[in-house]
């Protein structure tokens, strides 16, 4: 395994990140011991990189308990801010809950410090100067290492940087977006802020959450779990798309999932691209693409199918600014809206 900086924090990490959704016995894998024998094997494969959240059921009570013994060898990565009950308050990115959270988290991992806490989605109702205030608070006790956020404008990003200069707060050092050969919007301003101000950066999403794993095709049933819950998973422009790579990477000689995820991280501005597989046969699969390289010729032909800096399609899970949610805040009123 050929490690990678994250950012400037100092810290090495693999170029694959272990994610943990899928340990979630709610959506994934329900059987802990057999989820702990894949973040076994993941870690004695090389990969160093684990990447949880306290929205995801009970995912880090799984990597608490398979990190027992190997805490120390691993640099751990939790998120706050999606909703974690009904309580409005329990989720967002204010001092309250960021503090209550923590300890949450520290909890289940069953650990006393970790070493990556991230933001998991814009909270536009909270200053960012509270945020960063309240993780920074995290870090000089010792409890958090380093922050990051998630899924965020490039203008978010800057402005967070600003905010942390001028009050001498700690700046985000790294931000995890979604980044596929499906996806690739982040191109254009996210990945050229956060290489300007050395940020690490982790993608979600490299298999375009099951689209390009060669499962889904046209007119076939694909068996997934998620395809009934999210639209992206049946937008016919994507599995368009899907269609035209698949005769590429047979061409190339790789499996959909080889092709997509060393897609991924070829970008010099992505650190690592965090894999989310549910069962051994999935890590498998993606563990014999750890030393493939795409040659020019492909990444030319990806161009080709999917324009550099320019999305297939809205993921469903992506950050929608409020403007675009609430029709209210992009419509004047009646009243005010003609020229005379």
């Amino acid at each position: 395994m050929q490690y990678r900086a994250l950012g400037r924090t100092g810290i090495k990490v693999s170029p694959y990140a272990l994610g943990t959704l899928m340990f979630a016995s709610a959506v994934g894998n329900a059987d802990h011991d057999d989820s702990i024998r894949v973040i076994h094997k993941a870690l004695d494969a090389g990969i160093n990189f684990i990447d949880t959240a306290d929205a995801y059921g009970d995912s880090e009570e799984v990597v608490g308990k398979a990190l027992e013994g190997r805490r120390d060898d691993v640099v751990l990565t939790t998120k706050v801010g999606r909703p974690t009950g009904r309580d409005p308050n329990r989720q967002g990115a204010s001092r309250r809950w960021i503090t209550t959270a923590v300890e949450d988290s520290l909890r289940r991992l069953r650990t006393d410090h970790i070493d990556l806490y991230q933001i998991h989605r814009v909270d536009p109702a909270t200053d960012v100067e509270e945020t960063l205030s309240a993780l920074t608070d995290l870090i000089r006790s010792g409890k958090v290492r380093a922050i990051g956020s998630s899924t965020t404008p490039a203008s978010d990003i800057v402005e967070a940087q600003w905010v942390a200069a001028r009050r001498n707060l700690e700046p985000f050092r790294t931000e995890q977006p979604p980044y596929s050969i499906l996806n690739r919007a982040i191109e254009r301003e996210v990945l050229p802020v956060t290489q300007r101000y050395g940020m690490g950066t982790l993608v979600w999403g490299p298999l375009a959450q099951g689209l390009l794993t060669g499962r889904v095709r046209r007119n076939q049933e694909n068996g997934l779990r998620r395809a009934h819950l999210f639209k992206h998973l049946t937008d016919e422009r994507r599995i368009d798309v899907v269609e035209h790579l698949v005769p590429l990477a047979a061409e190339a000689g790789l499996p959909m999932t080889h092709l997509a995820t060393a897609f991924a991280i070829a970008h010099p501005g992505v650190t690592s691209a965090i894999i989310g597989p549910r069962t051994t046969e999935h890590l498998d699969d993606l563990l014999t693409g750890l030393d493939v390289v795409l040659g020019d010729d492909v990444l030319d032909r990806i161009d080709e199918i999917v324009p550099p800096g320019t999305d297939v399609g809205t993921l469903d899970q992506d950050y929608l600014p409020p403007a675009l949610e609430s029709a209210t805040l992009r419509r004047r009123p009646p009243a005010e809206r003609a020229a005379a």
